[in-house]
């Protein structure tokens, strides 16, 4: 039952990289209930316990207190899978449950865990291969995206491309290492890397004025409405806005030359998101193997139907092929192929042109992509 995101931007974030199965999803949250509101947090909990019990895919949940510290409790949920959590706590309906809750705690933190071994009374009940270590530099990859009214799509890259960065540094553990913004039709992605705490990074992103600023001076050209004066619309928005890192492939060798970014949102068929983002993990499993390919690191987002791919390419001398190189495999061609809505134009994606034409149509434009000096 496990929900309350602490902060905004973090509700059903998962940075993963490798296994694209499910599995059992645990989900712990660590509250600090206020002064005087334990019996109402009690009664709030109840309540959502009984909603929650309904909800497909829901297991168990346990509630916990400090021995310690009485302020201090502890919600433990199962799933069946991530995808049925992700799916109840970014709706309405989960929203609107957990307002009471919200008004007895102080501070939130959501974590979420992959269970990969169990032991019970019997003895060793299953097991599940480990996700590999994090890929790369310990960086974290963040997304966000939203969508812009039709028409203003101008000014809001303006706007994004244009404000100035925020303070890099976090803390004396964490830093914010990069921001990169793209932008395709009216549909706008933020990739953020962090080197430590994510949570404290977003928090402090939030309060930033550079990035206050902006946030309001694109309010009015937002498709869905909100109010950043408003905690809990703020935390809505961002619950809404959060798009999952559900795989991450970083290069099995070296790669020499200038590391340059791209991204792309690929228009999937309905109900087929998770689908597209398992043939496009695996393609870049392909390309990140390959030792002669220019695949540094690509990670796949995906929310419902949204999905996008942010690729990082060494010195590729056709960066749209190598975009590609994944799906030079026919029959993860023609997997993606069904997965996506493609108008007529676009033939066979096993075959160089067929590659090229799809990028058409996926490629986002780069707003602005920002390296840190202080890391």
């Amino acid at each position: 039952m496990t929900t309350l995101s602490g902060e905004p931007g973090t509700a059903g974030t998962a940075v993963t990289a490798g296994a694209t199965e499910p599995a059992t999803l645990r989900v712990v949250l660590m509250l600090d209930v206020r002064k005087g509101a334990q019996q109402a947090f009690l009664d709030a909990y109840q309540l959502l316990r009984d909603q929650v019990a309904s909800v497909p895919g829901h297991v168990s949940d346990q509630l916990c207190q400090s021995i310690e510290d009485p302020s201090q409790w502890l919600i433990t949920s199962e799933w069946e899978s991530a995808a049925p959590f992700l799916s109840w706590v970014e709706s309405a309906e989960h929203r609107e449950m957990v307002k009471p809750m919200h008004d007895c705690v102080n501070d939130t933190r959501s974590l979420r865990y992959e269970v990969l071994r169990e032991t019970s009374a019997t003895g060793h009940s299953g097991s599940r291969a480990p996700r590999p270590e994090r890929a790369g530099d310990g960086r974290i990859r963040h997304a966000i995206t939203f969508t812009v009214r039709p028409g203003s799509e101008e000014v809001v890259a303006k706007l994004l491309s244009e404000y100035a960065s925020p303070s890099a540094r976090v803390d004396s553990a964490t830093r914010l290492c990069r921001t990169s913004l793209f932008m395709l039709g009216n549909r706008v992605v933020r990739a953020v890397e962090v080197r430590g705490s994510l949570s404290a990074a977003l928090r402090h992103v939030a309060q930033q004025p550079e990035v206050r600023a902006v946030e309001e001076a694109i309010n009015p050209y937002l498709e869905e409405e909100r109010d950043l004066t408003s905690a809990e619309s703020a935390r809505a928005f961002f619950s809404r806005a959060a798009l999952p890192a559900v795989h991450e492939a970083v290069a099995v060798a070296e790669r020499a030359g200038t590391v340059r970014r791209y991204a792309l949102q690929y228009p999937v068929r309905g109900g087929s998101g998770a689908a597209a983002a398992r043939v496009l993990a695996r393609s870049d499993e392909l390309a990140a193997a390959d030792p002669t390919g220019s695949l540094v690191r690509s990670t796949v987002f995906q929310r419902d139907d949204v999905v996008v791919r942010v690729v990082d390419l060494a010195d590729a001398a056709d960066a749209d092929l190598a975009l590609t190189t994944g799906t030079a495999d026919r029959d993860l061609a023609a997997e993606l192929g069904r997965q996506l809505e493609l108008p007529g134009a676009v033939r066979n994606l096993g075959t160089d042109q067929g590659r090229a034409e799809l990028l058409a149509h996926c490629r986002m434009t780069l707003l602005t992509d920002r390296h840190s000096q202080d890391v």
